[in-house]
């Protein structure tokens, strides 16, 4: 597999056990299999330009968890979700339902090298804190995670995987073209989720 990372360095080596330990799967190095997301991903500002740094990863004696397969659901990611990220929740029913949603539907990410899931970016993020706090259904919060096709990142979890990376070279990314592209398709994933599912009134949804 070729993946990118976005970064504001050229970063040639990952380093196991560096990083954000509330990121969306926890501690590991994130990447995408779409490098034009990668450049994004990395111009974060309006000033500073980034690189895409790209690797090639084999895959065959890595343990993969791919929430993209049938067998996993939507809630199955919300449940990481919990596990890492910081929700506010606003009601004792909101607090019921998270500790349902982690113990029906949690999977233990520790027992993988590799997790290729959806990538908790602000709007998405907003999305999962709206279907924790009953704002909308788990049908529409499905819907919503398609928006603005913010893609899958692939992300390496273990040290097995971090030996399996091989650093290929780097893409500069400019700001001045990167963070607008970012900006936008953040901004049309909120206004289509804001017009076409915040809004409306679900009566036989799954909450």
């Amino acid at each position: 597999m070729i993946i990118y990372h976005g970064s504001k360095n050229i970063i040639t080596k990952p380093e196991f056990g560096k990083g954000n330990i509330a990121n969306d799967y926890g501690l590991g190095f994130y990447c995408t299999e779409n490098i034009e997301l990668a450049k994004e991903w990395a111009c974060s500002d309006k000033v500073t330009n980034g690189y895409a740094n790209i690797y090639e990863i084999e895959l065959k004696d890595l343990k993969v968890l791919d929430l993209r397969d049938d067998k996993y659901s939507i809630l199955n990611w919300i449940a990481i979700l919990l596990k890492f990220r910081s929700f506010i929740i606003y009601s004792p029913i909101a607090n019921q339902a998270k500790d349902y949603i982690l113990k029906n539907f949690y999977i233990d990410v520790s027992k993988y090298d590799i997790i290729i899931g959806y990538r908790a970016d602000d709007s998405y993020f907003s999305f999962a804190k709206d279907f924790i706090n009953n704002t909308i259904s788990v049908e529409q919060l499905a819907l919503a995670m398609r928006l603005g096709k913010l893609g899958y990142q692939v992300v390496l979890k273990s040290k097995k995987a971090f030996d399996n990376v091989k650093y290929l070279g780097s893409e500069k990314a400019e700001t001045k073209v990167y963070y607008l592209k970012r900006a936008k398709r953040d901004n049309v994933a909120r206004e289509t989720y804001f017009n076409n599912y915040r809004q409306h009134i679900v009566t036989n949804g799954l909450f």
